[in-house]
């Protein structure tokens, strides 16, 4: 039992063809509620373990006395606090133990006017849960009022918000102009794509800049290797590989690195978009953390088929290479730069899809444990 005696007193009154004695309701934690026509004059006390009550109300015929005695089943502690309106008396004795009672009162068999009101009844195992439930709400106000509140928080999910739907929209034009123009053009969309596209994809991938920047100001808290390596790998694929070739802007390789991350990003973007506003869609969620399991290597095999491509033309033109003191050679060619590229280009791939399986199995595991 709870610290209280909870019981409801209810007066009958003489038109009711009942004598004036209170019905008593009891349950489990100590409070009481009184009903009548007007209560007044009021006497409420506890001594040697029992509670006397009288009082006065006004029905229909007039005055009426109302009194009883209750001796409780264990201690309770002397103090009574009552609280009147005209309608109502509430009554709060508490217990000297915060144990459970067998029943409310000393004597085993039940007063005629006493019975459970089920509306106010708790068990054992009830008390405990709602216990428990008080318990988590007060840690949580606990905790919460420890933390300190961002006062730019806003501006900071504004902030994020604007940068994903900024990029959603462009890597969203970047995939239907060139799904678009797959469908008319066929596979003669493929040796253009990069003079219609790049400003575009230029735009889009200085501005990723930002993924790498918000993890190191504390603006999102994400780890800033991973973003890292998607960015500089991606920029040096766009600006190195295609922006300095001229020959290797109009491959067909080209349209497959564009349209494999426009794919990635049509769905991470609007995902980070509805965070910043607390909203999830879970069709969207599902899509954001399954699609790139395909689309992620399949974008680093075309990034690879790009860069060895790239490595006769190199050669060829000596362009980017390294000149070195001619005891040693003529130059460092950039194409052996490139070859050692590859190898951290795979590198980079394992511990990019390492960290985004992690992320997938962490989000849909707790959705599992929050649906058990």
């Amino acid at each position: 039992m709870t610290e209280h005696v909870l019981f409801t007193i209810q007066f009958l009154t003489q038109e009711e063809h009942l004598p004036p004695f209170p019905l008593i309701a009891f349950s489990g934690q100590v409070k009481a509620c009184l009903t009548s026509p007007l209560i007044q004059s009021l006497s409420i006390g506890v001594e040697e373990n029992i509670l006397h009550f009288k009082g006065q109300g006004h029905g229909a015929k007039g005055e009426n006395e109302y009194e009883f005695s209750l001796e409780f089943l264990k201690p309770v502690k002397p103090e009574v606090k009552h609280k009147s309106t005209q309608r109502q008396v509430n009554i709060t004795v508490k217990k000297q133990e915060h144990v459970w009672w067998d029943r409310l009162t000393k004597q085993e068999k039940k007063p005629l006017f006493l019975a459970p009101d089920f509306d106010r009844w708790l068990d054992e195992s009830d008390a405990e849960m709602e216990l428990r439930e008080k318990e988590e709400k007060m840690n949580k106000i606990s905790i919460e009022s420890r933390v300190r509140k961002d006062p730019f928080l806003g501006l900071k999910k504004g902030f994020l918000f604007m940068y994903n739907l900024v990029q959603f929209l462009g890597y969203s034009w970047i995939f239907v102009n060139m799904t678009v123009r797959l469908f008319i053009l066929g596979q003669d969309s493929f040796y253009d794509t990069f003079h219609t596209i790049a400003d575009v994809m230029y735009f889009c991938q200085m501005l990723a800049i930002m993924e790498v920047i918000n993890p190191a100001v504390g603006l999102v808290k994400t780890g800033i290797m991973p973003a890292f390596i998607q960015v500089m790998g991606r920029n040096f694929i766009l600006f190195v590989i295609f922006g300095t070739l001229a020959d290797m802007q109009n491959k067909p390789v080209v349209f497959f690195v564009f349209y494999l991350w426009s794919m990635i990003e049509i769905f991470r973007y609007p995902f980070y978009m509805l965070v910043c506003i607390d909203t999830e869609w879970k069709l969207l969620t599902w899509l954001k953390y399954t699609i790139w399991i395909p689309l992620y290597p399949l974008g680093v095999l075309a990034e690879a088929v790009a860069v060895i491509q790239s490595i006769p033309i190199f050669d060829e033109t000596k362009l980017l290479s390294i000149p070195v003191p001619k005891a040693i050679g003529t130059s460092l060619s950039f194409s052996f730069i490139l070859q050692l590229y590859l190898v951290i280009m795979f590198l980079g791939l394992f511990i990019n899809f390492r960290h985004l399986f992690k992320q997938r199995t962490r989000r849909f595991r707790t959705k599992k444990r929050k649906a058990n």
